[in-house]
């Protein structure tokens, strides 16, 4: 007699289980629906935008779509992504990323960048490619956690993470994979 009480908890343990579950789908959903409802402030076509510092131009930025949210304080840029940086001493060119699409946070002008990324100095010639790549404004510096390769005149490194300045000079891979001279 003690096994049908057994297996009548089960049975009501499963179907409490199976609930939650559906309400968790349900809410995913919700909240995906809302998220697909969320219209951009602004929309553009083949958009540039200049970046500067007083009256020291650091960065040219070049996309063919981009999409404003205001409220969140975001720029999603897609097709053809194009970032020329600019010295700090002077109007020269250092160094061009092309991605295929990029994020701003329009507060702290942080910009993340996916899809083929690449990156080329153009003193060095050294050339870093990757899927994932952030730039972070405050530390002007270059950094990613997923798969890169850095091609130099000397030297093929590959490898996990790795942070850089702008004009690729002063790079690092976190986990090395693998290096061709």
């Amino acid at each position: 007699m003690k096994k049908p009480k057994f297996i009548i908890m089960i049975l009501i343990l499963e179907s409490f289980i199976l609930l939650s579950c559906n309400e968790s789908s349900s809410y995913k959903n919700y909240v995906k629906e809302n998220q697909a409802e969320i219209k951009p402030d602004q929309t553009g076509k083949d958009i540039e935008v200049t970046f500067m510092d007083s009256s020291r131009l650091k960065a040219i930025l070049r996309a063919e779509n981009s999409r404003i949210y205001q409220e969140r304080f975001e720029t999603f840029l897609d097709n053809n992504i194009k970032v020329e940086f600019f010295s700090k001493y002077g109007s020269n060119r250092v160094s061009l990323l092309t991605a295929d699409s990029a994020k701003i946070d329009d507060r702290t002008r942080d910009m993340m960048a996916w899809g083929n990324v690449v990156v080329i100095a153009d003193s060095s010639g050294t050339k870093i490619e990757t899927t994932l790549l952030m730039w972070d404004n405050k530390s002007q510096k270059l950094y990613s956690t997923e798969f890169v390769t850095i091609t130099s005149p000397n030297e093929k490194i590959q490898g996990y993470g790795f942070e850089s300045d702008q004009n690729l000079t002063n790079y690092k891979i976190f986990k090395v994979s693998g290096v061709q001279k």
